[in-house]
C-alpha cells in the first residue's frame, strides 16, 4: 500500500519541518493563458536540512469492499488507524497523477494553537489520498475537505497548490484545535491569464462569498473564527490570512519576498519595488502583495525552472552583492537564519526560492491538448535546484527511474546510483568556490536541459502515433532514459570540477573536458576584497604604496 511505502518520507518530512522552524517549501503557479504554451504549471521546492528525498509510485486499479489503508503520519502516534479505501484509485508518481491532477504545498503554521494532534491525517497524507481519488483540480478540493471533515487534520497551516490541465487553484487551510475534528479551508481559482506563489504565509485575505466558479470554503471558515473571538466584524471583511496568520516581520521577510522576486521577474521590477516597505517590515505603508499578477509575457517551463533558481538576485536583496557573500560572490548562508554579532546585536539572513536544503525540487506541467499519459510531465531532481537539471518523468510512467526510488537515496550512505548523492556530491564542490565554478555546472544543466527540451517535441510526435498501452510503455522507458543520462552527465561533471579547478586554479576545458592552455586564478569579489581593505588598514598593502600615501 502507498502509505507503507510513504512512512519513511513522511517521518523525514516531519524533521524537515521542525529543522528550518516552519521555512520551508516553495509553490509557483502558472494560469493556462499566462504560459507560452497553454499549459498549467505548478512547483515544488520541498526544503529541510537532513533527508534526502525520493519519488514515489502508486499503480491505478480496482480495490475490494471494505478495504483499509493504514495511516502512519508523522510517527507512532496514530499506529492502527485507518482510512476507508475507495472502489478505484488513479496512479500517482511523484506528486502528479495519470489525470494530469498535482498537488504541492507549503507550510505557514500560523496559530498553532489550532493544530489537533489528534487529527488522523496530516498535509502529505492529504495530498497522496486525493492524488489517487481525484480526476480534477476541483474534485481534489472536495476530496481533501471531505477526508478531513471524516478522519481529523493534525498539521498546522497549510497551503496547497491544485492544478490540473485546465485550472490552478490555491488552498489554505487550518486545523480547528485539540477540541474538533475537522479544518476551516478557503480556496480560489488562479485567474487563467495569471501567475501566484506562495511560500509559508497564508496569502488569501477577503473572498468573493458568492462566486463558486471562482472561491469555495468550508462553511465554517468565518463563523469558526467567530467563536474562538478571532473575528468579530462583517463577513465581507473577514480575511482568511489575517484571521489565522497574522504577519510579522519574519514571516514576511522569509516568506512573502520570495513571491515578491518571483513576481518581479515578470513583471516591470519598478511596479514590484513600491511593495519593498511591506518586505521590510513596514506595514503601516503597505500590508500585502498582490495574490497574483499579469504576467508581462507568456512564462515557459524553461522561464519557470530558472525562477526555482532564485536568490534575489539583481534585487535590493541580492544574496551574492555584499560582503555576507564571502569571497567567491555565493547566495548561500550557512549560519542559522537568525545569529547575533559579537556586540549582541540580532541579525538574520535572506530566506530565498532556491536553498542548499531542498531535498527535491519539481515543475508539474499539464498539457489539455494531448492524451493525458504524455501531457502531464513532472520536472524532477533531487538536492538544491540550483544546483541540478531539471529531469522530465511523464505522469503515464509505471515506475519510477532508478536514480529517484527511495531505495538508492539513503541518507546516511553515499551511492553513484543516487540522483541526491551525485547532486550533492557536485553541489558540495562548488559551494565553497561559487562563483569560480559555477559556470561548469551552468554548461552541464543547459546542455542537458535543452536536450530535454527538443527531444520531448520528437517524443510527443512519436507517442502520438501509438496505442495507449504501447505509449505508455515508450514514456516509461523514456523517463528513465532522461534520469540515466542526467547521473552520467553529473558523474562527468564532478570529474571535470577537480580536475579543472584542482588547488584552486583553474584549467581551460571545452565541452566539460579540461583542455591544454594557460591555467588562471580566479580572484575574490570585489565586496570582499573591499571590505579586507576596510578592516585591515595597512597590513596587507605593499610597503611602497604605504610610503606614497605618505608623502
Amino acid at each position: 500500500m502507498i502509505f507503507n511505502r510513504l512512512r519513511f518520507a513522511v517521518c523525514l518530512l516531519l524533521f524537515l519541518g521542525l529543522t528550518l522552524g516552519g521555512y520551508c517549501c516553495t509553490n509557483l503557479i502558472v494560469g493556462k493563458k499566462a504560459s507560452a504554451d497553454g499549459s498549467v504549471m505548478c512547483t515544488y521546492n520541498c526544503d529541510g536540512f537532513g533527508f534526502a528525498g525520493n519519488m514515489r509510485f502508486s499503480a491505478p486499479g480496482n480495490h475490494p469492499q471494505g478495504e483499509l489503508i493504514a495511516i502512519h503520519g508523522w510517527g507512532p502516534v496514530h499506529e492502527g488507524q485507518y482510512v476507508s479505501q475507495v472502489p478505484y484509485t488513479y496512479g500517482v508518481i511523484g506528486f502528479i497523477n495519470d489525470h494530469q491532477v498535482s498537488i504541492v504545498e507549503t507550510t505557514f503554521d500560523g496559530r498553532l494553537e489550532l493544530q489537533n494532534k489528534d487529527g488522523l491525517l496530516d498535509y502529505f497524507s492529504l495530498i497522496s489520498l486525493a492524488l489517487q481519488r481525484s480526476a480534477s483540480a476541483r474534485e481534489a478540493i472536495e476530496v481533501m475537505d471531505k477526508l478531513v471533515q471524516e478522519y481529523g487534520y493534525n498539521s498546522t497551516g497549510e497551503s496547497f497548490a491544485i492544478c490540473d490541465k485546465e485550472e490552478a487553484w490555491i488552498m489554505e487551510m487550518m486545523g480547528k484545535g485539540p477540541d474538533e475534528k475537522g479544518a476551516v479551508w478557503v480556496a480560489m481559482k488562479v485567474p487563467d491569464d495569471c501567475i501566484c506563489a506562495y511560500a509559508n504565509l497564508s496569502r488569501i485575505r477577503q473572498f468573493p462569498l458568492k462566486d463558486k466558479n471562482n472561491c469555495l470554503y468550508s462553511k465554517d471558515v468565518i463563523s469558526f473564527a467567530r467563536k474562538k473571538g478571532l473575528f468579530n466584524g462583517k463577513d465581507a471583511d473577514f480575511s482568511f490570512r489575517d484571521t489565522y496568520c497574522p504577519i510579522d516581520f519574519e514571516n514576511v521577510r522569509y516568506g512573502d519576498a520570495r513571491v515578491w522576486s518571483f513576481f518581479r521577474h515578470h513583471t516591470d521590477p519598478a511596479e514590484m519595488d513600491k511593495y519593498l516597505p511591506y518586505i521590510n517590515g513596514q506595514f503601516d505603508k503597505c500590508d500585502h502583495l498582490p495574490m497574483w499578477i499579469k504576467p508581462d509575457k507568456p512564462v515557459s517551463v524553461r522561464d519557470l525552472i530558472q525562477d526555482m533558481r532564485d536568490h534575489y538576485e539583481g534585487t535590493p536583496l541580492d544574496m551574492s552583492a555584499d560582503m555576507s557573500a564571502g569571497p567567491w560572490a555565493s547566495p548561500y548562508r550557512n549560519q542559522p537564519i537568525n545569529f547575533k554579532a559579537s556586540d549582541g546585536t540580532t541579525l538574520f539572513r535572506e530566506r530565498p526560492i532556491g536553498c542548499q536544503q531542498s531535498g527535491m525540487t519539481m515543475v508539474c506541467q499539464m498539457r489539455s491538448w494531448l492524451p493525458d499519459e504524455l501531457g502531464g510531465i513532472i520536472y524532477f531532481n533531487l538536492d538544491d535546484a540550483n544546483m541540478v537539471a531539471y529531469v522530465p518523468v511523464f505522469c503515464g510512467s509505471t515506475c519510477v527511474p532508478d536514480p529517484f526510488r527511495r531505495e538508492n537515496n539513503n541518507i546516511r550512505e553515499f551511492s553513484e546510483q543516487s540522483a541526491f548523492w551525485m547532486n550533492n556530491f557536485v553541489a558540495n564542490m562548488i559551494y565553497p568556490r561559487y562563483s569560480a565554478m559555477i559556470g561548469d555546472l551552468r554548461d552541464a544543466q543547459k546542455e542537458l536541459e535543452d536536450y530535454y527540451a527538443k527531444d520531448l517535441d520528437s517524443v510527443a510526435q512519436v507517442a502520438m502515433t501509438m496505442t495507449r498501452a504501447d505509449r505508455i510503455a515508450f514514456l516509461t522507458t523514456k523517463s528513465s532514459d532522461y534520469a540515466s543520462q542526467m547521473m552520467t552527465r553529473w558523474q562527468k561533471l564532478a570529474k571535470l570540477l577537480i580536475v579543472k579547478h584542482n588547488d584552486q586554479i583553474m584549467q581551460p576545458s571545452e565541452n566539460g573536458v579540461v583542455v591544454p592552455g594557460r591555467r588562471s586564478y580566479p580572484t575574490y569579489s570585489q565586496p570582499f576584497i573591499d571590505a579586507i581593505q576596510n578592516q585591515t588598514g595597512d597590513r596587507y598593502r605593499p610597503q611602497q604604496v604605504i610610503e606614497r600615501r605618505q608623502r
